[in-house]
Parts: structure tokens; C-alpha cells; sequence
């Protein structure tokens, strides 16, 4: 058989192949997705966004859960994000290249694969034990944090990895210092890749249950966290961080081991409230990457 006639089919069978595996990963998303909204969309609405949990079914809503997963979710990338960047940036722009600093990229590598169970008994052991922080948001979100760090920290490196060379060089030429470098072209430049691995980690941590529960996080909670806007100077509280909470994942949970089918409907309308949740933190960050994309031309 000729040599460019069997590329070609080689070729044609890669392409098939994949497409194929493609089209069986969107078939298997969109069947899950209709099976959920089909159980789920006669309970959704506003009574079962503004009530708490009940022991009826049809009187139960997820008020609690999805203002906890809101906090929890804000608090994790105010935490994460930043110290996140900060330490690619350092790895990748300040760091020398030594063997500790190899053995850090390393353990870095290794903990984006750790299960995430083992963070809940590091966030149980190191912030609910340790630093007293009890069974609250900030232990939560602290825990969440130190989960997806990793990913943010490697997505951000090859982010800044993928920056053309002579954009540093170029900066240098005219004068200016490596932090101005980094801080005015590199990071500009690198924030759209940024966002997306941004992204993908925050995803990930909203949809966690394993960590919560093993801190403590409650699965029946009547009452939301203490509103960070005060009326009295100097107008911020930040009791809220240290009030329990429950998120949405933990409530899906807490109903599906229900063995009352209405629960079941409860736990499907729950999973499209995360979903739409989920969905409107990627647009922000979407959003926002598409406007660096913008002002960011090479």
C-alpha cells in the first residue's frame, strides 16, 4: 500500500475515532442533563429558592444551601486566586532553578491529583482543630482553597510559560525593571489563559462534597450566615465567615439518601439550582477573559 494512501487513512480512522468519543461524552452529558431537568423542573421556582430544608418533601427548599455555596464559592477565589498567581508568577519569573525548587514543582504536580477527601481531613485537622475555627464558612472555604490551589498554580504557569519571549525583551529595551515587566505585560498578557484554569478549578470546588463533610459542614441548616453589610459603622461584619453553613452539594446528598421519592425530585431541582450557579461564575470569568482578550494584542 502506498505511503501517503495509508496516512491518509490513518488519518480518516483518527478522525472517526475521535469524533466518535467526542459524540458519546455530549450524548451522555445531554442525557443526564434531560433526565435532570425533566425530575426536577416542577419543584423549581421561588418557594423552593427562598425556604429551608424540611422533612416534607414538598415543603423543603434550598435557601441555606445555595446562599452557602455562594459564600463558600466567593470566599475560596478571594483566597485561591491570589495566592495562586503570586506563587506561579514567583516559580516561573523569580525562582532559581535548583533542586528545591524542582522538588516544589514536583509536589505541586502531585497534589493536584491527591483526592479530595484528604484535604477534608487537612482542613478537619489544620483549621476546624487547629486554628479553632469550628465547623464555619472560612474553615470551609479555606479547605476548598488549599484544594484547587494546585490547579491554579500549574494552569497559571503555563499561562505565563506560553507568553512570547520577546514581549520581555521588548519591555526590558525600553527601560523597564522585571516587576514592571511582569506586573504591565506578562500577566496582562497571560490573563485569559489564566481565567479558564481559573475556571475549571472553581467548577471543581463548588461541586465538592467529600471535604465539607469531613470538616463538618451540616447537611440540615435553617438559617443563613450573618450578612457581611452592617447597618452600624463601619457598615462590614464579617461574623458570617465564622457561622456554620451547608452548601448544595451536601444538601443533593442528604436527599438522595432519602428514601422518599419526593426527595429524589428535590435532589434533581437542587443539582439545576448548582448548575445555574455554576454556570453564571463561568460567565463572570468568561466575561472577563474575553475583555483581557481584547485589550491584549501581539
Amino acid at each position: 500500500m502506498d505511503i501517503k494512501l495509508r496516512n491518509k487513512l490513518y488519518d480518516r480512522g483518527f478522525y472517526i475515532i475521535g469524533l466518535c468519543v467526542t459524540l458519546i461524552g455530549i450524548v451522555v452529558l445531554l442525557t443526564l442533563l434531560i433526565d435532570v431537568t425533566l425530575d426536577g423542573l416542577s419543584r423549581l421556582g421561588w418557594q423552593f429558592l427562598t425556604h429551608y430544608p424540611s422533612r416534607k418533601p414538598y415543603e423543603a427548599g434550598v435557601l441555606s444551601a445555595w446562599v452557602g455555596t455562594v459564600w463558600i464559592a466567593v470566599l475560596t477565589l478571594l483566597i485561591a486566586f491570589p495566592l495562586g498567581m503570586s506563587a506561579a508568577t514567583f516559580l516561573e519569573e523569580y525562582s532559581k532553578k535548583n533542586w528545591f525548587m524542582g522538588l516544589i514543582e514536583i509536589n505541586i504536580a502531585n497534589l493536584s491529583a491527591v483526592p479530595s477527601i484528604i484535604y477534608g481531613l487537612l482542613g478537619l485537622e489544620l483549621f476546624v482543630r487547629g486554628m479553632n475555627m469550628e465547623r464555619s464558612v472560612i474553615s470551609g472555604a479555606l479547605t476548598l482553597a488549599i484544594l484547587i490551589l494546585p490547579l491554579i498554580i500549574i494552569s497559571t504557569r503555563e499561562a505565563i510559560r506560553a507568553i512570547p519571549s520577546t514581549i520581555r525583551e521588548a519591555s526590558y529595551a525600553l527601560g523597564a525593571t522585571k516587576w514592571q515587566t511582569v506586573r504591565n505585560q506578562i500577566l496582562p498578557a497571560a490573563m485569559p489563559s489564566i481565567l479558564t484554569g481559573t475556571i475549571l478549578a472553581i467548577s471543581r470546588a463548588i461541586g465538592e462534597a467529600s471535604p465539607l463533610i469531613m470538616i463538618g459542614a451540616l447537611t440540615y441548616v435553617a438559617f443563613l450566615p450573618t450578612s457581611p453589610i452592617s447597618s452600624e459603622f463601619p457598615y462590614i461584619s464579617f461574623k458570617g465567615l465564622f457561622d456554620p453553613f451547608t452548601v448544595l452539594p451536601i444538601q443533593i446528598f442528604n436527599w438522595v439518601s432519602r428514601p422518599q421519592k419526593g426527595f429524589w425530585e428535590d435532589a434533581a431541582a437542587g443539582i439545576i439550582v448548582l448548575l445555574i450557579i455554576v454556570f453564571f461564575m463561568n460567565g463572570i470569568a468568561t466575561y472577563l477573559r474575553y475583555r483581557y482578550e481584547k485589550r491584549v494584542r501581539w
